[in-house]
């Protein structure tokens, strides 16, 4: 009987320490499976393109202002070309 105690008693020490073992096991698969998903060449691609479509809607943006501001510079010298021409005219006539 004793040896029967002994027995379960080692049995289910050792597959607790098993099941400790395939646990540690299982986790350090899904660590490297995290980590060879985050360095992988697709991830740092799609990285690289949100940096550069992030830059180019900036550039965009920028270049629009730019765009209204010269816009409004040719009219207000269009303007003043007119009144020129008007002045030259009379000026002459």
């Amino acid at each position: 009987m004793d040896s029967q105690v002994i027995i379960t008693i080692g049995t289910i020490l050792a597959s607790a320490g098993i099941w400790k073992f395939l646990e540690f096991r299982l986790k350090l698969k899904t660590d490297y499976k995290k980590e060879s998903v985050q360095n992988s060449d697709g991830v740092q691609y799609r990285d690289d393109l949100k940096n550069r479509v992030a830059r180019l809607e900036q550039l965009l943006e920028e270049s629009n202002t730019k765009v209204l501001e010269l816009t409004a510079e040719v009219h207000a010298l269009r303007t003043e070309v007119g009144f020129l021409k008007k002045e030259n005219d009379r000026l002459r006539g």
